[in-house]
């Protein structure tokens, strides 16, 4: 399924999503927003797909919101503060879908990815990225502190490298975003399709429900202390071992095979 904002391709039990609005560089507008949320509430219930992958079309993955649209809200009598506080409250919920997706979501990302599109790779489990490709939380530069990309930036790389990005508001590349942890891999970007394929084909031939249950106990367990997420932790490993494909799976290492799972 897809609309002109938002294109949807389904191949292997992989779904591409891409952001099709190149001429704003994709920018997160109220449409945009709209139909990602859209999207994600399908995934949420398609059993089909073991993998997501999101996109941008053109030069760039995606530049944040869309400045013209939010200066537009500026006009209401209020001055934009009730249209202000919905924008970033969808917004949120939309970043907030992504970890809570039963299949992992993987940005390929391409070009730049600055303020709320920093925050959208942020918000990934996995990214690859172009060689090249730039990432920032730049508002800071016109006077808006990226606050809310902040959320999803400090929760992927060190305190440091966060606060320092979001204070100066200078790009990091893709290779000093796969040191700081922003992203699993830069690569060529004539191979950019192809590593992030690559890197969703593997997660697709997984046990899907092992997947599921990993990546619900895994954003569980970092908001936990450390002995409560190890109690979690257990619980999680004792309800996925009684499930007859881990037994499968478990019996089919030992004897050498390829499991049976149904």
């Amino acid at each position: 399924m897809s609309n002109d904002l938002l294109l949807r391709t389904d191949e292997d039990a992989i779904a591409t999503l891409t952001l099709n609005a190149p001429a704003s560089l994709n920018a997160l507008s109220d449409a945009m927003l709209a139909a990602l949320k859209a999207e994600f509430g399908r995934l949420s219930e398609d059993k089909g797909i073991r993998v997501v992958i999101l996109k941008g079309a053109g030069k760039a993955f995606c530049a944040g919101h869309d400045l013209k649209e939010m200066q537009r809200g500026r006009e209401a009598e209020d001055k934009g503060r009730a249209y202000f506080f919905d924008l970033f409250a969808r917004c949120a919920e939309v970043m907030q879908m992504i970890p809570a997706l039963p299949q992992p979501v993987i940005a390929e990302v391409h070009g730049i990815a600055t303020a709320a599109g920093c925050q959208l790779v942020a918000s990934c489990d996995m990214a690859v990225a172009a060689e090249g490709t730039r990432f920032g939380v730049n508002g800071v530069n016109i006077g808006l502190f990226c606050s809310t990309p902040m959320v999803a930036l400090s929760r992927n790389v060190p305190r440091k490298i966060a606060f320092e990005m979001l204070t100066t508001g200078q790009f990091i590349d893709a290779a000093r975003g796969c040191e700081v942890g922003l992203i699993n891999k830069s690569v060529p970007a004539e191979s950019l399709a192809t590593e992030t394929r690559a890197l969703a084909g593997i997660v697709a031939k997984k046990l899907t429900d092992a997947v599921k249950i990993g990546k619900r106990a895994f954003y569980d367990q970092v908001e936990m202390t450390r002995a409560e997420a190890y109690d979690y932790a257990a619980q999680v490993m004792v309800e996925n071992m009684l499930w007859r494909d881990t037994d499968e799976g478990i019996s089919a290492f030992l004897e050498k095979r390829q499991p049976d799972w149904a």
